[in-house]
């Protein structure tokens, strides 16, 4: 065995700038596979993340996928609104340790804008429960603050200190824009790959202010509030969108479930926002389906060109596999010398292919993070990614032993006389 080896690394030595291709060809498909997978898991893992350490999310009876579309995502708009007594009665249970209500439906300059209570920087957890961190400044505590998200300041290039409009709705109209209360950004928070980086946050006092000469959405006539006045009226919140929930104990979960669904005066509905998630993921996963399709074209073309090469070469040494047979060699030395070679090729290249692909994650994980918002974390392969390995390295034994077959037949005065 020790000299099959031998031979076989000697005659892959002969042919090193024909097999370095192909070991480039399978280290670049490798990476692709290996990057492709790693997308996708880490894509699966950040939607599932967008928020955690919350046990349920309350608002107002609806579907639970399209409350978790705009309590998390901001997508999409509530069709109504639940009412602050509520919020008040829900944060009295005996069960419930805290809350941060939530009151969407403004926005600036295609972000969305969140109102809530300076709770929100202490509760809300994304990931593996990690708190929301500030990048510089910090939270809202006058009623014209707004804390930004990550992404907001790369698009826009705000700067500590500055005066920023808020507009009702979409603020696709000039009419809709709150010019006469400018909010001033004294926050931004560090990027965490979720909506958050998306978004815009006041207070819920602030929500209330920039409404107070509004009415069924548009400016009242003749009314006009300025920004130093609003503090005469009472701020406090007549209703607000959902609020996420923390229980004392998790074992709770579903009697507060069930007390809230029973709440006699407006009807509510409380969601687990993991069992919603799933859900979701379940309508939206076509984009995971796509990019295992697209892992397994890339196998299958990587494996194709690698039969390929291992074929084309073949001709070229028809002259050393018949000098070969004129020896002694065997079919089974045949097999053995040609899958040896395709197998130490092929591992070399997987090998050099997961090293690139650890690389190019270390050094595009902070660009990706920063443009995407897709954190890509080095870590130990998944199951999947062994499969993928094993998979490359089995047919890179089978690309060497099925054209060895083919060697085997060629006459032995064919392959001492080759033709001219």
């Amino acid at each position: 065995m020790t000299a099959l080896f031998g031979i076989a690394w000697r005659s892959a030595w002969n042919r090193r700038f024909t097999l370095a291709l192909t070991l480039l060809s399978i280290a670049l498909s490798t990476c692709l596979l290996l990057g492709v997978e790693r997308i996708r898991t880490e894509l699966r893992q950040n939607f599932a993340s967008s928020v955690s350490g919350t046990d349920l999310i309350v608002g107002p009876r609806t579907g639970s996928t399209q409350l978790l579309l705009y309590s998390v995502f901001r997508i999409g708009a509530a069709t109504s609104n639940m009412s602050w007594k509520s919020v008040q009665a829900l944060a009295g249970h005996k069960g419930v340790a805290w809350v941060v209500p939530l009151s969407l439906g403004d926005s600036h300059r295609g972000f969305p804008v969140l109102a809530t209570t300076p709770d929100y920087f202490t509760h809300f957890r994304y990931g593996d429960r990690q708190p929301l961190a500030l990048r510089e400044g910090k939270p809202f505590g006058e009623i014209f603050d707004a804390v930004i998200g990550a992404e907001v300041v790369s698009q826009l290039g705000y700067r500590l200190g500055e005066k920023i409009t808020l507009a009702h709705g979409s603020g696709e109209f000039d009419a809709n824009a709150h010019a006469d209360k400018p909010f001033t950004v004294v926050g931004v928070l560090a990027r965490t790959g979720t909506p958050v980086d998306r978004t815009v946050h006041i207070g819920l006092s602030a929500m209330e202010a920039i409404h107070l000469d509004w009415a069924g959405g548009a400016p009242m006539p003749g009314v006009t509030i300025p920004a130093d006045a609003v503090r005469k009226f009472d701020l406090t919140p007549k209703s607000v969108t959902a609020v996420l929930v923390g229980l004392k104990n998790r074992t709770a979960v579903f009697a507060v479930q069930r007390w809230v669904a029973n709440d006699p005066d407006e009807p509510l509905m409380a969601i687990l926002p993991g069992v919603a998630l799933d859900e979701l993921w379940r309508v939206v996963g076509v984009g995971e389906n796509a990019l295992l399709l697209m892992s397994a074209l890339v196998a299958l073309v990587s494996l194709g060109g690698l039969v390929s090469v291992v074929l084309a070469g073949l001709n070229e040494r028809r002259r050393e596999l018949a000098v070969l047979r004129a020896v002694g060699a065997g079919l089974r030395h045949v097999l053995a010398l040609l899958a040896l070679e395709g197998g130490i090729v092929t591992l070399l290249g997987v090998l050099l292919g997961v090293l690139v692909t650890a690389l190019g994650i270390a050094l595009l994980s902070p660009w990706l993070q920063s443009r995407f918002g897709l954190a890509l974390h080095l870590s130990e392969p998944t199951l999947n990614e062994w499969w993928l390995m094993g998979s490359l390295l089995v047919a890179g034994w089978l690309a060497g032993l099925l054209p060895s077959i083919r060697a085997y037949r060629l006459s032995l005065a064919d392959g001492l006389s080759p033709r001219i």
